[in-house]
């Protein structure tokens, strides 16, 4: 599925950019070597990172 119309990022992309590090949309974009166009996919980005962040955080307890 896709995240991110504009430039063709899909979940996959997305949490792979992630897992490596990402900790923002910015950061998500700079990794795949493009920029935010419409900005319609920064919510769910964020929202990705966030469900990441609280998956580690569960992993980690």
């Amino acid at each position: 599925m896709y995240v991110c119309n504009c430039n063709g990022l899909r979940q996959r992309d997305v949490a792979r950019a992630i897992e490596a590090g990402a900790t923002r949309p910015r950061d998500v974009f700079a990794r795949h070597q493009c920029a935010a166009q419409c900005a319609k996919c920064v919510c769910e980005m964020r929202q990705m990172i966030e469900d990441s962040r609280q998956s580690l955080a569960l992993a980690a307890e």
